[in-house]
């Protein structure tokens, strides 16, 4: 395994860390905890010691299964990092609404302290100082008390936004999604991080899953390797002089084995030598859905974050209708169902226009 420093603390981290919040969903949902928490220690064995996880993932079982498998290890072979915001606090703004939930997921991680607490899912910079007046306090008290060894945050802002919020100097790092696909719009935010000694995690290097689905769309990430796309693609972020750790959302045993093939004999190099040499070499859409899912609050029951996928493969040049009806396997005509509430919108972490993809999709049923 290839490891990294964090910021300009003194602890190494593996360049490609274990995000759970893809577990698989039949093991989930028949509470097979288990054989989920299996893939955690295979990770481990193989040498990932960053592991990603959250409230509400998976049913609400993330932070149970993994607590479940960390507890088998040593307290000092893994760093854990899991999230909070008001919106799991029910936008209850006091003290012991926060404690609360800190030591609930201590509790399920069978975990004295978290080595990372995020500010979780910042859209903008109003939400940013909104929740930062809210809650930093609290996270500073947690610190004080080793509860919270690194306060960082989570956040789908671009770049130069990204900028403002790290200029605050409060954070010891933060998590964003960076992908081959996105890259442009985020390359100030993680070079501002950089230069502050801050940490930066990656999500969504597969961009949702759509990268690997579209292979020969991004067969030029592979170029001069014998990676496929999706190690490729895993690669590409991590190899960022800019980039601590690339998160790998692992359901199997398979898949953390690409994570360390991705990373092997990595070779770092800073952002802007990157954007250079992949420039113009392939896509580079920010109006593509990454599938984080945080839009699925439909008042009529719409499931968005599948008909936003398959509006992705309208956008990529293929069929968003054969995306739905094979793979998906729910009805186009549902998404005229949409009465234009635009709670989804309000959700969306990259401020797409799903009610209007919605009706185009709706469309497509005529």
């Amino acid at each position: 395994m290839y490891y990294k420093q964090y910021g300009n603390t003194s602890m190494k981290v593996s360049a490609v860390g274990m995000g759970t919040m893809r577990y698989d969903e039949e093991d989930i949902r028949a509470n097979r905890l288990e054989k989920c928490a299996e893939v955690v220690l295979y990770a481990h064995e193989k040498g990932i010691n960053y592991f990603d996880t959250a409230p509400l993932y998976c049913d609400d079982k993330s932070e149970i299964v993994t607590g479940m498998a960390l507890s088998q290890l040593p307290r000092d072979s893994y760093y854990v990092a899991s999230k909070v915001n008001l919106s799991t606090l029910n936008n209850d703004t006091s003290r012991d609404a926060f404690r609360r939930r800190l030591e609930e997921s201590l509790t399920r991680l069978k975990v004295d302290y978290l080595d990372f607490y995020h500010l979780w899912c910042v859209l903008n910079l109003d939400m940013f100082e909104a929740q930062c007046d809210a809650l930093y306090g609290f996270f500073e008290e947690a610190k004080s008390e080793g509860l919270i060894r690194n306060i960082v945050f989570s956040s789908h802002m671009q770049g130069d936004d990204l900028s403002t919020a790290v200029a605050t100097d409060r954070f010891k790092g933060m998590l964003i999604g960076y992908n081959a696909l996105n890259y442009r719009f985020r390359q100030s935010g993680i070079e501002a991080a950089h230069a502050r000694g801050m940490g930066v995690v990656v999500m969504n290097p597969l961009g949702g899953g759509l990268i690997p689905r579209n292979p020969q769309m991004f067969q030029y990430l592979t170029e001069g390797t014998d990676l496929t796309v999706a190690q490729a693609a895993l690669r590409f972020v991590a190899s960022h002089q800019e980039i601590t750790v690339a998160l790998a959302g692992c359901t199997k045993k398979e898949h953390v084995d690409d994570a360390c093939r991705a990373v092997e004999n990595l070779q770092e190099k800073p952002a802007r030598q990157i954007v250079a040499e992949y420039e113009n070499r392939g896509v580079a859409l920010n109006d593509l859905c990454t599938g984080c899912g945080y839009c699925k609050k439909c008042p009529k029951g719409i499931d968005i974050p599948k008909y936003m996928d398959s509006y992705n493969e309208k956008i990529l040049g293929n069929s968003a209708k054969a995306r739905l009806e094979n793979h998906w396997r729910v009805p186009v005509a549902a998404a005229g169902d949409c009465i234009g509430c635009k709670t989804c919108e309000r959700l969306c972490t990259q401020h797409l226009p799903i009610v209007e993809r919605l009706r185009e999709i709706a469309a497509m049923a005529e």
